[in-house]
């Protein structure tokens, strides 16, 4: 990788171990929350009870925890950028008495994996923040075997995700964000629908399928909602530190009354969307 490239990686990976404490704290409430999209991608990933799994920038562990318990006879060897990240997945695959799991801490446009080593690769919410989407993708081909299922999930559109516009724009009216270019790493920049499908083919993946999974994130409170977004959403907390504790409350504020306005209970209500796109490497002819 160039120097650019380096510093990107670099820099998320100081990011993840800096909230990592943030993410073990939230653990079950986002386990349960992405229970959907992890076994849409176990579905797609078609494992056998031998099967050798990746699971790249797999933070806490899931969904390759949930695939482990499905490959007795096999092997999930969980991958991210973030040592601290690791450590509490480590914690929880203890806490379930899963033996078959392995962690390493490596880069994903770099895996320290040999040619055609694992049956199938999955990705959750990684390839947002990879320093090159094409990179990464030619790293899981090449450690796949052939015919493995590749499965990745990445955010879907931005207005489709309330969860995360509603703080995030609330930040942007009240605080000079500097513009990010479109193919920065960032929450939405693999959400156009189309755009990962069209890298799978490119880098000669075949049977790529795309599938949006959509739900619904309710918190307790606006209050929950809050305290969460700044526990674990770097952006948010990168561009609170922009404000004055005057212009801070105001955010606050303006957070809380719109999401109070998503329900009528007191809870509230979020929407959110993934696309999970899934592609085979080609067997041998």
């Amino acid at each position: 990788m160039n120097q650019q490239l380096i510093q990107i990686r670099d820099q998320q990976r100081q990011t993840w171990d800096r909230f990592s404490a943030g993410w073990k704290q939230w653990d079950k409430f986002v386990v349960d929350w992405m229970a959907p999209i992890g076994e849409q991608l176990i579905r797609s990933a078609k494992l056998r009870d031998t099967s050798q799994v990746l699971d790249i920038a797999a933070g806490t562990g899931e969904p390759g925890l949930s695939a482990a318990k499905l490959t007795p006879r096999g092997k999930v060897t969980l991958t991210d950028l973030s040592e601290r990240m690791l450590e509490v997945a480590n914690e929880n695959a203890a806490h379930r008495g899963l033996a078959n799991v392995a962690t390493r801490q490596c880069d994903a446009c770099e895996l320290p994996f040999a040619d055609q080593s694992f049956d199938a690769v999955m990705c959750r919410f990684g390839f947002m923040f990879f320093p090159d989407i094409n990179l990464g993708l030619r790293e899981m081909a090449r450690v796949s075997r052939t015919g493995a299922h590749i499965c990745t999930a990445v955010w879907g559109a931005p207005e489709k995700n309330s969860w995360a516009t509603t703080i995030m724009g609330a930040i942007a009216a009240n605080v000079e964000m500097p513009p990010t270019p479109r193919d920065a790493p960032g929450l939405f920049r693999c959400a156009t629908p189309g755009l990962m499908t069209e890298a799978y083919r490119e880098v000669g993946l075949e049977n790529v399928a795309e599938t949006e999974v959509a739900g619904e994130l309710v918190f307790e409170s606006a209050e929950q909602y809050w305290n969460f977004m700044t526990s674990v959403a770097a952006p948010v907390v990168a561009g609170l530190a922009k404000a004055d504790e005057p212009t801070r409350e105001k955010i606050r504020r303006t957070v809380h009354e719109i999401a109070q306005q998503t329900s009528n209970d007191g809870q509230a209500r979020l929407h959110w969307s993934a696309l999970v796109i899934c592609g085979e490497k080609p067997r041998l002819h």
